[in-house]
């Protein structure tokens, strides 16, 4: 039987948290502003991709560019080896 994820559980676990709401806040408004200066549009298939952007803390004063959907979702932080 496929495992059956809980979506609430993770909410309270993670995105719930103080510290997560604060940087999908701080993604949102990166995006906004965005959209604001004219570099993106609803639905054009790009995203805000924050430039060296810290595993922790505040997103607020990180750079960032415009890359496609593809581009950001396939560069991923290094992470430790097992």
């Amino acid at each position: 039987m496929a495992y059956k994820r809980d979506y609430r559980r993770e909410y309270e676990m993670h995105g719930g948290t103080p510290e997560q709401k604060k940087r999908r806040a701080a993604r949102n408004a990166a995006r906004n502003a965005a959209i604001k200066a004219g570099k993106v549009k609803k639905g054009d298939g790009k995203e805000i991709d924050h430039i060296n952007a810290p595993r922790f803390g505040d997103l607020r004063k990180v750079p960032t560019r415009v890359v496609s959907r593809k581009v950001n979702r396939s560069r991923q932080p290094k992470r430790g080896r097992k």
